[in-house]
């Protein structure tokens, strides 16, 4: 007998917590009699409907297991590996994915620093070069990141400014949306205001993070980057042969603006740590605060027993800059008792 879970709460990721009950009662509802597979069945239909109709264009949907398996799906349909792709130093496909987009894709990947995980036109112009020249990798797809590794999110002027720098060169852009619905709340819009309406070219659009239990979707809205995503999805272990319980997600999830609510929960709780701790002795909030995401450095003195209460993770070990992480499960009872807690470290620390 598979016995029940501990309760313990924390900060560490959005993906540390469960699955939205009205996405386990869409998966129950859906797991009835016997439909076609690999998504040749009528909730993947309506799913991808549903999909077109939220970003208002007739854009190409392929679903897939994993926001990592989105991400290389997405890039091996806009590369050949004589070609680089652009990204932050703190991107996903950088440093969280053990290399897969390069081994995939066979193409390199340019990490640029930033100070807030966000890339601009004057960032990226320096590395776009040897245009033609066989012996450099050729620049081919801008990645950027919604809402960014670092909790921040591009405004729609932003995002212009990048893609337009982007097709000026024939290049591609890449949007990983693994927090798309926690920007969507941020800037108070809709997903394809600051998507297709941008100029983005392919979107790896993330739920797990927001409540789903498995599953993400590939939206190309350039549609001729898509004629070989089906044998990628397929060669990458990307397509799963029982895929309405993958669609019917994506259907619960839009249903009833479940995402939406979800979502504002999770910026309103890191707003509500953020300001309960920004004026804590010994704290340095580190980043705008815009959507699910904290970033602080604390004193190293009350790190350890923190984490034993309240488990997060180390962003930067150097500098003791930690990171704390909201969910559409987060309550304000967590919040409280996790700044009661750090304050009273603080204070003992003699902070």
């Amino acid at each position: 007998m598979i016995k029940p879970i501990e309760p313990k709460r924390g900060f560490a990721s959005d993906n540390n917590a469960g699955v939205h009950p009205q996405i386990l009662k869409a998966l129950e509802t859906v797991n009835q009699g016997h439909v076609v597979g690999y998504g040749d069945d009528p909730v993947t239909e309506a799913a991808t409907a549903k999909i077109r109709e939220i970003f208002k264009t007739d854009c190409e949907v392929f679903f897939v297991f994993n926001g990592t398996g989105a991400n290389i799906v997405s890039l091996q349909s806009a590369t050949h590996s004589f070609e680089s792709v652009y990204c932050t130093s703190t991107a996903h496909i950088h440093v969280d994915e053990c290399g897969a987009p390069e081994k995939f894709t066979g193409s390199k990947i340019v990490a640029i620093e930033t100070p807030d995980g966000k890339l601009t036109p004057e960032l990226i112009k320096p590395h776009l070069h040897g245009f033609g020249f066989e012996h450099h990798s050729q620049p081919r797809v801008i990645s950027i990141t919604q809402s960014t590794e670092m909790g921040t999110v591009y405004k729609p002027d932003e995002i212009r400014a990048i893609t337009k720098l982007a097709h000026d060169h024939n290049m591609v852009v890449h949007m990983d949306g693994a927090r798309i619905a926690n920007a969507a709340i941020a800037l108070n819009m809709d997903f394809h205001e600051f998507t297709v309406d941008c100029g983005i070219d392919i979107l790896s659009f993330g739920g797990t993070k927001n409540g789903m239990m498995i599953g993400e979707a590939i939206i190309i809205f350039n549609k001729e980057l898509s004629y070989f995503t089906k044998y990628y999805r397929k060669q990458g272990a990307q397509l799963y042969s029982k895929m309405r319980f993958v669609s019917a997600q994506f259907l619960a999830y839009f249903e009833d603006d479940l995402w939406i609510k979800s979502a504002k929960h999770a910026n309103k709780m890191a707003q509500r740590l953020f300001e309960k701790v920004k004026d804590t002795n010994g704290v340095k909030i580190t980043q705008k605060v815009e959507s699910n995401g904290v970033f602080a450095i604390i004193p190293k003195a009350v790190t350890k027993p923190l984490m034993d209460a309240y488990f997060f993770y180390y962003w930067n070990e150097n500098t003791n800059e930690v990171r704390w992480m909201t969910a559409f499960d987060t309550t304000e009872e967590d919040i409280d008792g996790f700044v009661k807690k750090l304050k009273e470290l603080c204070d003992n620390a003699g902070y």
